[in-house]
């Protein structure tokens, strides 16, 4: 399903269509495997839904979504004053994920622009802002690239590598971060098996990553979560790959509700464990994980499987939608200008300090 660089066309997560007076049109991932979809998002409010209702989901895809959403909410605002519409605009886009660092850094990316260029014409100023969300799906696209670049070497010719939820083209503007090492080690003709963590509650694992697997031609495996334990006792997991959402300046890691256990086991059994995030996901700000937000979803997602109930009604709930991996506990980051060895506030430093 791959043509040179890019995927196939089904793999784009986010698309814009056409000039400001365009659409944005997302690949509905909710009703993935079963049925393939791209719904329009034609209002501010559709784009804040389409990203709190994972519609669109991982850290970078929701960055560029959240970009062209900007354009979106100014066009549908165009009658208010310059800076009421971008205030209003920013904060909706803000308040629809706490978790995912490249939301916020693309929004303010997207409202710095805008400052820049208050006092122009309210057309003249979308055809801008559009310009730039789309230098910022073209800068996430080329940062997959560079981090399947600088990580494919990693990947165990002959080996198995365990992933955990869904880090691929789906979740980026690109070919994906941890999928995206896989997606370049196989276009570099290196032969792995893949186990792909079902990843409940949602089971993004299963429907997206065993999905977008099985479409490029890897050869993927499913497993249940509560089965990588007697995966890597068995001796059949040579690394643990996964993606990021929020990385703190000394290493420590928010990604899907799981990957802590992984980790956790990865390092009990000597399995070297590696995260795969652009620069943009890094929030220096934050000295350490413990200031990381962690967003907490509905009860009903983990009282039931897309629909239909598996858990007694009213039973107590508690749903983190992420966990917080230690630094300690990761061999690597491969971002897109390298891997991070043994991260830790200073060599993080060391990689980003002069590029961010």
């Amino acid at each position: 399903m791959e043509r040179g660089n890019t995927m196939d066309e089904r793999l784009d997560a986010v698309v814009w269509q056409g000039d400001v007076e365009g659409q944005l049109l997302l690949v509905d991932q909710r009703r993935l495997p079963q049925v393939w979809e791209r719904i329009a998002c034609p209002s501010l409010a559709s784009v804040v839904e389409a990203i709190a209702s994972l519609t669109v989901r991982g850290a970078p895809a929701i960055g560029v979504a959240a970009g062209y959403g900007v354009v979106v909410g100014m066009r549908e605002l165009r009658g208010l004053e310059h800076e009421a519409a971008l205030q209003q605009t920013v904060e909706a886009l803000a308040g629809s994920r706490p978790t995912a660092r490249n939301l916020f850094e693309v929004l303010e990316r997207m409202r710095s622009r805008a400052e820049e260029l208050a006092g122009q014409p309210r057309q003249a100023v979308l055809a801008r802002l559009l310009e730039h969300a789309r230098a910022i799906h073209a800068e996430d696209r080329a940062r997959c690239e560079a981090i399947g670049e600088h990580g494919w070497r990693l990947v165990p010719a002959g080996g198995a590598v365990l992933t955990h939820c869904h880090a691929g083209a789906l979740a980026t503007g690109g070919i994906g971060t941890a999928l995206g090492v896989l997606h370049r080690a196989r276009r570099e003709a290196v032969a792995f098996a893949v186990y792909a963590g079902e990843t409940r509650p949602l089971l993004q694992g299963a429907r997206l990553t065993a999905w977008e697997l099985q479409e490029t031609g890897a050869d993927v495996t499913l497993v249940c979560d509560t089965m990588t334990a007697a995966l890597m006792a068995a001796g059949r997991v040579d690394m643990v790959l996964v993606g990021a959402d929020r990385i703190a300046r000394n290493g420590d890691t928010a990604n899907k509700i799981g990957t802590l256990g992984l980790a956790v086991m990865a390092h009990h059994f000597g399995i070297p464990f590696y995260v795969a995030a652009p620069s943009s996901t890094f929030d220096l700000k934050l000295a350490d994980g413990r200031g990381i937000p962690i967003e907490e979803r509905d009860a009903a997602e983990v009282r039931g499987v897309r629909g239909t109930p598996t858990a007694p009604d009213g039973v107590k709930v508690w749903n983190p939608a992420f966990d917080v991996t230690p630094a300690r506990l990761i061999r690597g980051i491969i971002t897109q200008f390298g891997v991070i060895e043994s991260p830790c506030e200073a060599s993080v430093a060391a990689m980003l300090g002069a590029r961010q």
